[in-house]
């Protein structure tokens, strides 16, 4: 079932696919929107209750009009469908929000499955990438930041809209979110050095084919995660869902199986 959360200052698209137990929650990356899921969806939701939203200016929500957190705005979807707790399923940006709500409330995350994510408090260095994404996009060329884009975090089939048209769509998708987002989209507090206060079972997927920086953040965190099982994707980027798909599932059965 689709409807709007209302969230502060705003709201989102979420859906809901029913059903009893403990329930999914899929939190999206920045280099897609819900969409990215579709590919483990069919594994996933018929014998689970899944939960997906669109950020703020991403997929079908929309764009921001105030200051924002992710991390209250992933709290405010589990508040709306009146989940005490859940096993989030958090990408990139959306892994990110995922592990702040495991170290700021506990309580309510049953379990972790951290694909290549973010972590808040580690330094990727990626001030000479914003400054070319900044200077592509004052020049009007979005064509250009979809294909440095492509070449950064979607090597894994070429790196160029030409060789990976699927995942160079769901990365044009997202360029509206991002202008509309500056500004808005606040970084939530550092938990790189709380990592060791998570309680949740944890599994970490690192992509083999991601870029350096983001490979030593991903093993780095999972090294401070009490219990965490670290996966390396040898065929994944940035996008392990559109890579391997059934890896991505089997990942979320078996962590499942152990937080229920």
């Amino acid at each position: 079932m689709e409807t709007m959360v209302p969230v502060d200052g705003g709201e989102l698209w979420a859906d809901d696919s029913g059903g009893e137990g403990l329930p999914l929650v899929l939190v999206h990356p920045g280099v897609g929107d819900s969409t990215i899921w579709d590919p483990v969806l069919p594994a996933l939701a018929p014998d689970r209750r899944v939960i997906r939203y669109d950020a703020r200016g991403y997929g079908r929500s929309p764009a921001p009009l105030t200051a924002y957190s992710p991390t209250a705005d992933l709290a405010a979807v589990l508040d709306h469908f009146g989940l005490d707790r859940a096993l989030l399923v958090g990408s990139s940006m959306g892994g990110a929000a995922a592990l702040s709500l495991a170290v700021d409330a506990p309580e309510r995350v049953a379990g972790l499955v951290l694909l290549v994510p973010g972590v808040t408090g580690y330094d990727l260095d990626e001030a000479e990438v914003g400054a070319e994404i900044a200077r592509l996009a004052q020049d009007g060329d979005t064509e250009g930041i979809v294909r440095l884009g492509l070449g950064l975090w979607g090597r894994a089939a070429g790196g160029s809209p030409e060789t990976d048209p699927v995942a160079a769509a769901h990365f044009r998708a997202v360029l509206p979110a991002w202008f509309a987002n500056v500004g808005h989209q606040q970084v939530d507090p550092p938990v790189f050095d709380r990592l060791g206060e998570i309680t949740a079972p944890t599994v970490l997927a690192l992509g083999e084919l991601d870029r350096p920086n983001v490979i030593r953040c991903n093993e780095e965190a999972a090294a401070r995660i009490p219990h965490c099982r670290l996966v390396r994707l040898t065929d994944s980027d940035h996008y392990p869902t559109l890579r391997e798909p059934k890896t991505v599932a089997r990942l979320v059965e078996d962590l499942y199986a152990e937080a229920r």
